[in-house]
Order: C-alpha cells, then sequence, then structure tokens
C-alpha cells in the first residue's frame, strides 16, 4: 500500500458520548455495564485484550490474550509461567490491558500490578478447560524456539495416547494472574477526534477517582 493511502485512512467516531455523569461511581461496574453491552452487540470476541509487560529494565513487549474472569480484585487471565510474559511478569510486575471493539467505538485501557492466582483456582480453572486444550498447555514450551511444527504435533499425539481415558494434570508451569487495577480509561469514540476520555484514579485501597482527560 502507498504511504499517502496509509496516512489517508480515516475514521469519524460518532456511535456515542461519554461522559462523567454517564458512567458509575466504580470502575469495575462500569467495566461489566460495558462488557455485557460488547457481548449483546456480538462483539467478536469480546474478550480479547492486549496484555503489555516488559523487563526489569523497562523493555516492553505486548501480546492478545483473552480475559477469563473479572471481580473487584482485577482481570484474571492464564498462561504458561515460562513464556516471556510470564518471565517479565516475574521480574516486573507491573502491567496493562487494552480492550478495542471498533464496532462500538469503544476502548478500555487498565494499568496495575499483575499477581499469580492461587494454584487451586489455576487447578480448578485447568480442568474445565478443552482436554485438547489442556495437553496443548502440557505439550507447548512457550515462547522457546523449536525446530519445525511437527516436533510439537508429535508431544500432542503422545500426550493424546497417555491420557486417553486419564485426566490430564495441570503443569506446574502453567496457571492464572490477576492484574489489580490502579487506573482504568474508558474511551468513547467522537467526531473530528475530540473523543471522550473518562478516568479512575486509585486513591488508596477503596476508592476511586474520576477525572476527564483531553483527547
Amino acid at each position: 500500500m502507498d504511504q499517502k493511502d496509509i496516512e489517508n485512512l480515516r475514521q469519524d467516531y460518532s456511535a456515542a458520548s461519554l461522559s462523567e455523569t454517564d458512567v458509575d461511581a466504580n470502575p469495575m461496574r462500569q467495566f461489566d455495564k460495558w462488557f455485557n453491552e460488547a457481548i449483546n452487540y456480538k462483539v467478536h470476541e469480546p474478550n480479547a485484550m492486549t496484555l503489555a509487560t516488559a523487563t526489569h529494565d523497562g523493555r516492553p513487549s505486548a501480546r492478545i490474550v483473552l480475559l477469563k474472569g473479572f471481580s473487584e480484585d482485577g482481570f484474571k487471565f492464564y498462561t504458561n509461567y515460562l513464556s516471556r510474559k510470564g518471565k517479565e511478569i516475574s521480574k516486573n510486575p507491573l502491567g496493562a490491558l487494552v480492550f478495542f471493539w471498533g464496532d462500538m467505538e469503544r476502548q478500555i485501557r487498565i494499568e496495575g500490578t499483575i499477581e499469580k492466582l492461587d494454584r487451586d483456582y489455576s487447578e480448578k480453572y485447568f480442568h474445565t478447560r478443552p482436554k485438547l486444550s489442556q495437553i496443548s498447555a502440557m505439550a507447548s514450551p512457550q515462547s522457546q524456539e523449536i525446530s519445525d511444527r511437527e516436533q510439537l504435533e508429535q508431544k500432542i499425539a503422545q500426550l493424546e495416547a497417555e491420557y486417553t481415558d486419564t485426566e490430564v494434570p495441570k503443569p506446574s508451569f502453567w496457571g492464572g494472574y490477576i492484574l489489580k487495577p490502579r487506573l482504568i480509561e474508558f474511551w468513547q469514540g467522537r467526531r473530528s477526534r475530540l473523543h471522550d476520555r473518562i478516568v479512575y484514579k486509585k486513591t488508596d485501597n477503596k476508592n476511586w477517582k474520576i477525572v476527564r482527560l483531553a483527547p
């Protein structure tokens, strides 16, 4: 594509507006409201979110993961502890999430601290997954270099045969995390790039301050 064609890609937003009086005093209730609206709008994979982490010296990386639960405590997801993101979290627990629901002209940004979920919680969730997903989690040395795909498929076939009639044990290197938020921003697209940005900032362990940011 020509550079000029990329520069001229534009979308003017006009679906809705967002003000301080529109939002709930609690950001998790506001997230729940928007998340349910995304489901009802039939957004494709509304739980897909960008997870950004960084090394101890600040080298960032980002990828799409799936939200697997949220509560007043924060936002939950699961992965391989030995993956790149797992290693980064172990050295630098600060992270960020981004949801983008383009059809609704909405974005949510979340910043906070990431902690491992309790082992029993991860164990319980692991056994709700499809069996082949459990086997894939066990077989894949996530983020490590492998010689070819055949190596991975052979490992999966071996494990499928091994656990045909038995329960797949949760690998010790796989489990859940929770991002506990300190900042949550709700973004609603508006005309002429004058977007609405309403931000919740945590002032202590319980209270949130609501402010508006310039677009």
